[in-house]
């Protein structure tokens, strides 16, 4: 009995294939769109760890204020500029923590964050400068793509020397090799040691790419100020890290208030964006699938048309001996075969969709997004189908003989 419902629905289908097609076309859209946009989701999630995983899991990080709670500075970009203006940490605190834990840390960076106008001859750039000492490169895993780091003989005389970051270095030079060149930051000249390798995103910030790195000692002498930023301390060990996490806080709480500074590492950060992430791919994915709703109704009123057009059709089948509960599952397979069929076309659209835009942005299609089609699809299907299929079945099979 099943089986023939399906057969008949099935055959039903393929004899209006244009109806049917623009029946389904609601639902293409919408699961398409829900699909794309939580697989751009996904594999935004995904590339962010695999960043952090790149940028090594035995980093430790120092800031000022708390930048987890509810007004920090992962919440309010207000508090995030007020605390860095206000920051107490002081390079002396790193030397203390490095000294003192010698045992469980393996080294440490302390960095500055400044900005300048940067030109090299008529190009002109707004630009953040993050002041670092030259262990940078080793501690935050960041070569360069071309020339060298600077020394730590650069820092501790705060020579004029800086490296680039790959984005900044193509706006300012184009395709020339920035390595000896010279650019101005405010007016004052220096010389381009190299170019970092493309790192991407800045979490929230400019994009790592963007930033220009002079020396930590070269920023505070050049450009007025004495502020750290943050220290990030690399452990010896990934294992180390919970201990280490404690020592560094003990060591802090001889120098500032708890309230004062904040020590986490990647994990803590990661999990923060993540979930930031997850909001915002969830928020796309349910504006995308108010169109699914769009489709279901478009389904329902395509089949009401159909059981009106079929109405001498369900009479003859009940006065064979149809049962109002058969006529009402033919028309609810059908419903749901007209919204499962979409579904599947919505899916392929948003996998063709992800791979295109790969080369331009993460998207990865995962399984439970192809599980969420089609149980949503199937879904859609039911619920909207479940009136024009009553109606199906009430109809009196007398009356629906007579109908013209």
């Amino acid at each position: 009995m099943f089986k023939n419902s399906c057969l008949i629905a099935i055959r039903a289908i393929f004899l209006n294939k244009t109806r049917a097609f623009l029946t389904m076309l609601g639902v293409i859209i919408g699961v398409g769109s829900v699909v794309l946009l939580t697989s751009i989701g996904t594999g935004l999630q995904l590339y962010v760890k695999e960043q952090f995983v790149a940028l090594g899991t035995n980093i430790l990080f120092v800031v000022p204020g708390n930048p987890f709670g509810e007004s920090g500075g992962f919440g309010n970009q207000e508090q995030a500029f007020l605390e860095s203006t206000q920051a107490k940490l002081k390079i002396r605190y790193l030397d203390k923590i490095l000294r003192d834990n010698r045992d469980v840390l393996k080294d440490g960076v302390a960095t500055g964050v400044g900005i300048a106008t940067a030109k090299y001859k008529n190009v002109t750039k707004k630009v953040t400068l993050y002041g670092v000492t030259a262990n940078y490169e080793t501690v935050r895993s960041t070569k360069a793509d071309k020339g060298t780091w600077f020394t730590q003989t650069d820092n501790a005389k705060s020579r004029r020397v800086l490296m680039l970051g790959a984005g900044i270095a193509q706006e300012l030079f184009g395709q020339v090799d920035p390595v000896g060149k010279k650019i101005k930051l405010d007016g004052k000249s220096y010389l381009v040691s190299g170019v970092i390798e493309k790192r991407g995103g800045g979490f929230g910030g400019p994009s790592f790419d963007n930033y220009i790195y002079p020396p930590l000692n070269t920023l505070f002498s050049d450009f007025d100020t004495e502020l750290v930023d943050s220290f990030i301390i690399e452990t010896k060990d990934e294992s180390l890290i919970a201990t280490a996490k404690k020592r560094i806080e003990t060591t802090m709480l001889q120098e500032l208030d708890k309230d004062e500074f904040s020590v986490f590492d990647q994990t803590q950060l990661l999990d923060t964006i993540q979930s930031i992430l997850g909001v915002l791919t969830a928020g796309l994915g349910g504006i995308a699938a108010i169109s699914l709703v769009v489709g279901g109704i478009g389904i329902m009123n395509i089949m009401l048309v159909s059981v009106s057009e079929r109405t001498r059709e369900i009479g003859l089948r009940k006065a064979l001996g149809a049962t109002p509960n058969l006529i009402m599952l033919q028309f609810l397979i059908e419903a749901t075969l007209l919204s499962i069929f979409g579904g599947m076309i919505g899916l392929l659209i948003a996998y063709l969709g992800s791979l295109a835009i790969q080369v331009y942005f993460p998207a990865r299609v995962t399984l439970e997004a192809i599980i969420l089609a089609f149980t949503v699809s199937s879904i859609v299907g039911l619920i909207f189908g479940v009136a024009p299929a009553r109606r199906a079945a009430r109809l009196s099979p007398i009356e629906a003989l007579r109908y013209e």
